[in-house]
């Protein structure tokens, strides 16, 4: 008999286990049976063609509507030409030099059709698909082996079709067995959850809907829990280790920057300012998300912590993603604080502290100035770049620590800094981010840390108009683009071109897509081309600090007109004059990550414009994603578009590391009681046994559900 931690080569052979492993990463039991059908057909039934994306392995149900054989240009050999059909929409299939398929490819045949979309003549296609016909009586007799009534429809790779996995998961629900089901008998009977081996069973090989229903519930269970028993022991660990009290001082720093802000606070910002403050002053670690949008006074908030923290005898470390925003954020915080921030300065208020910056591309003279003031704790506030937490790196008394847009930056590395506090303390700890988060997502992929929301709209901020530019179906957009730059500069103002690569790098080309556009492609062609004669900047993340810097003074100064960057314009960067932005190849970036560039212009008195490029084709996801963006401003409306639009094995997936969670079947809009329910009970159970000794079959559930190295990364973030 077989268990969930046996390996697959004795069970299924050499061969095809090598297969699974290299393609899909299934090693053991568990792998291939949490390897869960993606979708089910009914046989009978058709596959909604609608949705699919461009270098995706899909696999579709459907009926042959068209079969053409004809020689190919030069008579270099024969192309099958066949069209598949779902009843609504049409798909392209292509063999070449197979021309023995067509005896086989019979009109009205149905059929499973597995392959990698790519496009032809800007039609979506499947070129030499894998299938399996189900209106042959030898097939159908072959598929009726390991397929019921509910057709199974698996993640797939090239070579491992949906219905070789299907034979394989037979195989294995075969000679499987379960000795004991991990989940708590208790909890099995409270929330009325089949058990594990029934529930696997099920998913895989369902009698009928209600059992695969069944079986999805408690597999969804086992997700939820295994991911909040990870963030419950987490948040035990942080509670667990002391942090350095900072409570407010009367006549301090915090007062006398309150007394000199020219303007009033939102009823937001002193919320949950007061609730930071109070949880500061604690001998427990804070550790809490703060989501606004782009504008909406974060900085303000983060400010305030710091000063309190200070006012404590504390240090404070800001960490941001890239050196222009840290640098953005140094001259920002300087520009606030005023003499308050000019310790050991000429004019220098009497009980003023130091704001120090700290990047890992500073000159000698300067970066020993940097660490020694950060040791010393001259230095109140230290703002700097992953350069922080390097082990050269020390701090006096460092109690608080903000990291401003943390979806940028890897796991290890804000781990890192909840490391430095003084004396096997952890330092509070503050995390930003303008990308609004919906409430399960932040149970889920932030479980560790306590949430809250700025949702004023930005005080005098102008509305951003957003279009996509379709090029692949009306390429003379393109030129209509380039003419409302150059008509936009006309009026004086300037304009943002974001490319998704450099272009001084191996351009990496992924299956058919074509290698993405780069900035020191582009910015030469606009230069010599539709934009010539206006004044072009170009910025990247790889050029010397120095040249940076320049770049973004005289793009804030209007010294040039159009500034060609990559993402380092994300955040942070805070020029009202611009008020166009054009985003090429948009459909290579993220909703957030959009929804971030954007707000770089209309950012003054004038309306933005941004117009999202893009030869992703109409009826994909992709334009479906990019569609969302043009269709609203609002972030957290945004959010839940996004969530609405992605497929539930997408939706926990790269959290922020680029690694998959390993959760496939929880939907964070359909399944949030099911998250909050697991929260708690996940709290109840590592409050009593953190190490989970008594609850052996939930630490090995953990680790089937979550590797190692995803758990790790969990417990980390």
């Amino acid at each position: 008999m077989a268990g969930l931690r046996d390996k697959l080569t004795p069970l299924l052979g050499a061969k095809t286990a090598k297969a699974l492993g290299g393609s899909l990463d299934i090693h053991t039991v568990s792998d291939l049976l949490r390897h869960y059908p993606r979708d089910y057909a009914e046989r009978g039934k058709l596959t909604d063609i609608a949705g699919l994306e461009l270098g995706e392995h899909v696999t579709v149900m459907a009926r042959i509507e068209r079969v053409n054989k004809r020689t190919m240009k030069a008579k270099y050999g024969t192309i099958i030409e066949m069209t598949i059909t779902d009843g609504r929409r049409r798909l392209s299939c292509a063999f070449f030099n197979q021309a023995w398929r067509e005896k086989e490819l019979k009109l009205g045949a149905m059929g499973l059709f597995a392959g990698k979309v790519t496009a032809f003549r800007d039609q979506l296609q499947l070129t030499n698909p894998e299938y399996e016909l189900l209106d042959d009586e030898a097939d159908a007799s072959t598929m009726d082996e390991f397929l019921g009534e509910i057709i199974p429809v698996y993640p797939a790779a090239q070579g491992i079709p949906t219905w070789v996995i299907g034979k394989c998961v037979r195989q294995i629900l075969d000679q499987f067995e379960l000795d004991e089901d991990p989940m708590p008998p208790e909890l099995l009977a409270e929330y009325g959850l089949v058990d594990l081996e029934k529930a696997l069973r099920h998913i895989h090989r369902p009698p009928n809907w209600p059992d695969r229903e069944a079986a999805r519930r408690r597999l969804k269970w086992d997700e939820a829990m295994a991911v909040q028993l990870i963030f419950a022991q987490r948040r035990y660990s942080t509670v667990s280790r002391p942090a350095l009290p900072c409570p407010h001082v009367e006549g301090g720093l915090l007062d006398a920057f309150d007394k000199r802000l020219p303007f009033d606070l939102t009823a937001g910002q002193r919320e949950i300012g007061d609730v930071i403050a109070a949880e500061l002053a604690t001998d427990h670690p804070m550790n809490r998300l703060l989501q606004g949008e782009v504008g909406s006074g974060k900085t303000v908030v983060a400010l305030r912590a710091m000063l309190q923290a200070v006012d404590s005898g504390r240090q404070a470390a800001m960490l941001a993603p890239t050196e222009v925003l840290a640098s953005q954020h140094a001259r920002s915080l300087r520009e606030m604080l005023g003499d308050i921030g000019m310790a050991g300065e000429l004019g220098a208020a009497e009980n003023a502290t130091r704001v120090t910056l700290l990047t890992g591309s500073m000159g000698a003279k300067e970066r020993k100035q940097a660490l020694l003031d950060a040791a010393s704790g001259a230095a109140g506030i230290v703002v700097g770049t992953h350069a922080l937490i390097q082990d050269t790196v020390s701090f006096a008394e460092l109690g608080f620590v903000v990291v401003d847009e943390q979806h940028r930056f890897g796991v290890e590395q804000r781990d890192a800094l909840r490391s430095r506090g003084a004396d096997s303390t952890s330092p509070h700890v503050l995390v930003m981010t303008a990308t609004p988060i919906p409430r399960t997502v932040a149970m889920t992929v932030y479980g560790d840390l306590e949430t809250s929301a700025l949702r004023e709209m930005p005080v005098g901020r102008s509305p951003i108009k957003t279009n996509v530019v379709p090029v692949a179906e009306k390429p003379a957009w393109l030129d209509r683009v380039w003419q409302r730059v150059s008509e936009e500069v006309g009026k004086g103002h300037q304009a943002y071109v974001v490319c998704p690569r450099i272009g001084d790098e191996p351009a990496s080309d992924k299956g058919d897509k074509r290698p993405p556009l780069a900035v020191l492609d582009i910015a030469p062609d606009l230069a010599n081309g539709p934009l010539k004669g206006l004044k072009i900047g170009v910025l990247h993340g790889r050029m010397p600090t120095d040249d940076k810097d320049q770049v973004m003074r005289e793009f804030s100064a209007g010294k040039l007109d159009v500034l060609v960057a990559t993402t380092v314009i994300e955040v942070g960067v805070n020029v009202p004059n611009a008020t166009a932005m054009v985003i090429m190849d948009a459909d290579r970036f993220g909703v957030s990550q959009l929804h971030q560039l954007r707000g770089r212009v209309g950012r003054g008195s004038v309306p933005g414009l941004c117009l999202l490029v893009t030869e992703a084709l109409d009826g994909t996801t992709t334009r479906e994603r990019l569609n969302a963006v043009e269709s609203t401003t609002d972030g957290f409306e945004l959010s839940r578009l996004d969530l609405e639009i992605r497929r539930e094995g997408d939706i926990l997936g790269a959290a922020q590391s680029g690694k998959r969670s390993g959760l496939k079947l929880l939907s964070l809009l359909q399944d949030e009681d099911v998250i909050a329910e697991a929260r708690e009970r996940a709290q109840s159970i590592v409050s009593e046994d953190p190490a989970l000794d008594k609850y052996s079959g939930l630490a090995h559930m953990v680790s089937d559900v979550v590797d190692a190295d995803r758990a790790e990364y969990l417990e980390k973030t």
